[in-house]
């Protein structure tokens, strides 16, 4: 009995585009449909060693909806790697600023930790109003 594991080829992958309006939304929620499709995990031929995910276009960005106090109590935290150089911002702020950015380190924070899911992050677009420049690739919404 010759039993084989199969894995997908590149050229087999099949991409698709989907494009996800966040008005309205919660930001978790949103993000784990984003991260699921980027990941590819409701295709049959997903592979977790391998891209085979699509690409995720978000409109209406700035739109998106907050539950609770995650607005004031939600912190993000980086450091510039020099004597002083921590730097310290709630969502909120995050939201006000770059409202993009808020989606994005969601979608991230639900990515595999690996090179993998830099491949998989540059299939996301995410715009904060309701235009894009993808529409040739003829989106379909996501479920």
């Amino acid at each position: 009995m010759n039993m084989k594991t199969w894995t997908p080829r590149a050229a087999e992958i099949e991409r698709n585009w989907y494009v996800v309006d966040a008005e309205g939304q919660t930001l978790g929620r949103l993000a784990t449909k984003i991260a699921t499709a980027l990941l590819g995990k409701g295709k049959p031929t997903y592979a977790d060693h391998m891209d085979t995910g699509d690409f995720v276009i978000v409109i209406n960005a700035a739109k998106l909806v907050v539950t609770g106090d995650r607005l004031l109590s939600k912190r993000y935290h980086s450091h510039s790697g020099h004597p002083g150089g921590h730097r310290e911002e709630g969502l909120g702020d995050l939201i006000q600023r770059k409202p993009t950015e808020a989606i994005r380190r969601a979608v991230k924070g639900m990515l595999p930790k690996t090179k993998l899911a830099n491949a998989q992050m540059t299939k996301l677009k995410i715009y904060a109003g309701a235009d894009h420049p993808h529409a040739p690739q003829q989106p379909k919404p996501l479920a």
